[in-house]
């Protein structure tokens, strides 16, 4: 955990998240960083905005526990309305399974 709140925080103070700040951040908190687990991390979060990914994932236990309170309310002529959720919820999994890369 302590490698992703070190990306996080270097990403919350506008800086750019990479081995050596990663490294430099984790040493000043008083952690011994990994080399290894420093370049998986850099690595999985290329390319990622970790700006949607915490909105998102900070969104998904709502949103997964919405559709299924609705579904059980909803009349059966609202069928379309079920596809949604369904999709919403299948890219939210792909989306949270991504982030249990990072937690190692």
């Amino acid at each position: 955990m302590e490698y992703i709140y070190a990306a996080m925080t270097i990403h919350k103070a506008g800086g750019k998240v990479d081995e050596a700040t990663v490294k430099k951040v984790m040493i000043a908190a008083g952690a011994t960083p990994d080399d290894a687990r420093v370049k998986a991390l850099v690595a999985s979060l290329e390319g990622v905005n970790i700006d949607e990914a915490v909105e998102k994932a900070a969104a998904a236990p709502v949103a997964a526990a919405a559709p299924a309170a609705s579904s059980e309310e909803a009349p059966k002529g609202e069928a379309k309305a079920e596809k949604k959720p369904e999709e919403e919820k299948k890219e939210q999994e792909a989306t949270a399974a991504g982030l249990g890369a990072l937690f190692g």
